[in-house]
C-alpha cells in the first residue's frame, strides 16, 4: 500500500471514474440503460454480472464523463470485505467512486488488493499507481485505513525472511510501536531469561547471539482500565530443533512468528483507536535452531508457572514460549487474555488454511469472537477444550509433556497444554492461525496473511469500545 496517498478518501466532488455494481439478476436491466456501442463493448468483454467480473464501459453517445467501470458482486446492496478487490487490482491508476451506494466493508478489500511486498525486488517500471476510492461515509475512513494498515503489517512481518526478522527485529517493531503511542517496553533477553522465563530460554538458546531469544513486553493505557493481554508466538524460524523438520517442512517456517505479527498489529489498532483498556502485549521471541546447546527430547524444563515440562518433541516449541508468556500475563490479573500462534498442523488438517481454530474457556467470549469474525469476513471455528484429552499430555517424570502420546486431537491437546499455564478463572482464548495464504484470491495475495485479526478486533471494539 502506498504511504503517499490514502487509498480511501472523502468525496468532495473531485473528478472520479464511476463504478457500477451489478449482480447476475440486475445485470440485464442495467445493460438496457447503455447505448449500443457500450453494450457491444460489454458483450465483447464477456461480462455477465457474475461476482468477480470486471469490465470497462466506454463513454456513450453524448456522455461527457468519459469511461466508467462495472463490477459483478454477489449483492450490490450489502458489500462484503472483498467484493471490490478485483476491481482495485485490475483497474488503471486513478480516482474512483461508486455510482450508487457506499463501499462500507469493501473499503478493506480495495486497499488490501493494492498490497505488495517488494522489499527484495527491483522496482517495476510499469507498476500501476494507486487506485483511490471516494466515499461520503467520512466517519468510516479512519478505521478502514487503520484496519488495512494492520493487515499490511501482518503481511509484511510474516513475509520477511528470518535473516531480517529475528527476535531482535521483533523487538524493534514493538519499540517503534511503543514510541508512536507513548507506551512502555520491557525486554528480557539472552541468558537473563533462564531464571524468569526458562522455557523461552531453552527454546532459543541454540540460536546465534544475533538471534538471541527474548521476552518482549509492552504496556499502555490507564492503570485502572480493564486489563487486556495479547500474547503472540514469536518463533522467527523453526527448524524443529533436534527433532528436525524435513526440508519441505521448513520452507514456510519464516512464518512461525505469525502469532507475534498478529498481536503487534492488534496492539497498534488498540492504541491507535485509544481503546479504554490497560494493554499488555507479550511477544516471546526465539529461533528454534540446532546446535550443541539445543534443548533435547527427554529434557525436563522448569517454567515460570512452576510446572515441570518433559520434552517429548523439540518441534512442539511454540507452546513452551507461550506457556511462560501466559503465566506472566496472568500475574497482572487480566480481564481478558488472547493468544495467537501458528501452533499446530493438526488445526490445518481439521480446518484447512483459511479457518483459524478458536479454543476458549468462556462461552460468551467464544461467541463474541465468532460473531466478530462473521461480521468482518474473518471467520473462526471453535474447537473444544475437552478435558478428557488431557491424559494424552501426561508425563511419568514431570508435571506435563509438551507432546501428545497420540496423533489424535493435536490442536486440542496443544490448547490443553496452554490451559495449564493460565490461572484459574481467567477469561482466556487461544487462536491457532495459519498466517499464510497458499494461493492468491482477490485482495489476498499469496504469502503472509492476517487470519483472525479482524475477528478479534471487532470483538475488542464491541466489548471495550
Amino acid at each position: 500500500m502506498t504511504d503517499k496517498d490514502p487509498l480511501i478518501q472523502p468525496n468532495k466532488n473531485q473528478p472520479a471514474t464511476a463504478i457500477h455494481l451489478v449482480d447476475k439478476d440486475s445485470f440485464t436491466a442495467w445493460r438496457k440503460t447503455l447505448s449500443g456501442p457500450q453494450r457491444s463493448a460489454i458483450d465483447a468483454q464477456r461480462f455477465s454480472g457474475k461476482a468477480g467480473e470486471v469490465a470497462i464501459v466506454p463513454a456513450g453517445n453524448g456522455d461527457e464523463n468519459g469511461w466508467s467501470a462495472v463490477g459483478g458482486v454477489a449483492n450490490p446492496a450489502e458489500l462484503s470485505a472483498w467484493c471490490l478487490a478485483k476491481l482495485a487490482g485490475e483497474l488503471p491508476a486513478g480516482t474512483y467512486a461508486l455510482a450508487s451506494g457506499e463501499p462500507n466493508a469493501a473499503m478493506l478489500g480495495w486497499q488490501c488488493a493494492q498490497y505488495t511486498f517488494a522489499r527484495y525486488k527491483q522496482p517495476e517500471s510499469d507498476a500501476a499507481g494507486p487506485r483511490i476510492l471516494l466515499t461520503n461515509d467520512v466517519a468510516r475512513i479512519e478505521g478502514a485505513l487503520a484496519l488495512a494498515a494492520a493487515v499490511g503489517k501482518v503481511r509484511d512481518l510474516v513475509n520477511t525472511p528470518a535473516q531480517d526478522m529475528g527476535p531482535a527485529e521483533l523487538e524493534s517493531e514493538v519499540r517503534a510501536l511503543a514510541k508512536r503511542h507513548g507506551a512502555d517496553v520491557t525486554v528480557t533477553s539472552g541468558d537473563a531469561l533462564a531464571e524468569g522465563y526458562p522455557m523461552v530460554h531453552a527454546v532459543g538458546r541454540a540460536a546465534s547471539r544475533s538471534h538471541a531469544p527474548r521476552m518482549i513486553e509492552l504496556t499502555w493505557g490507564k492503570a485502572d482500565a480493564p486489563r487486556v493481554a495479547l500474547v503472540g508466538k514469536g518463533v522467527c524460524f523453526d527448524s524443529g530443533g533436534l527433532d528436525i523438520k524435513p526440508a519441505a517442512g521448513m520452507k514456510l517456517m519464516k512464518k512461525d512468528m505469525g502469532g507475534a505479527a498478529h498481536v503487534i498489529a492488534l496492539a497498534g489498532l488498540v492504541m491507535g483507536a485509544n481503546l479504554p483498556v490497560r494493554l499488555h502485549l507479550l511477544v516471546p521471541a526465539a529461533e528454534n535452531a540446532v546446535s550443541g546447546g539445543a534443548f533435547r527430547p527427554g529434557d525436563v524444563l522448569a517454567s515460570r508457572k512452576g510446572l515441570s515440562v518433559e520434552i517429548g518433541n523439540t518441534d512442539a516449541e511454540g507452546r513452551l514460549l507461550l506457556g511462560d508468556a501466559l503465566a506472566r500475563a496472568c500475574e497482572e490479573k487480566p480481564d481478558l487474555v488472547i493468544d495467537f500462534a501458528t501452533l499446530t498442523g493438526a488445526a490445518r488438517v481439521a480446518l484447512g488454511p483459511d479457518l483459524p481454530a478458536l479454543l476458549a474457556r468462556n462461552d460468551d467470549t467464544a461467541a463474541a469472537l465468532l460473531t466478530g469474525g462473521e461480521g468482518s469476513d474473518d471467520p473462526l471455528w471453535r474447537l473444544p477444550l475437552h478435558a478428557g484429552y488431557a491424559e494424552y499430555m501426561k508425563s511419568d517424570i514431570a508435571d506435563i509433556n509438551n507432546s501428545g502420546s497420540t496423533p489424535f486431537a493435536g490442536a486440542i491437546t496443544a490448547g490443553l497444554f496452554l490451559d495449564r499455564f493460565v490461572e484459574d478463572g481467567v477469561d482466556w482464548a487461544h487462536i491457532d492461525t495459519f498466517a499464510w495464504r497458499q494461493t492468491a484470491k482477490p485482495g489476498r495475495p499469496a504469502g503472509g496473511e492476517a487470519l483472525g485479526l479482524r475477528a478479534v478486533w471487532a470483538m475488542l471494539q464491541k466489548r471495550f469500545g
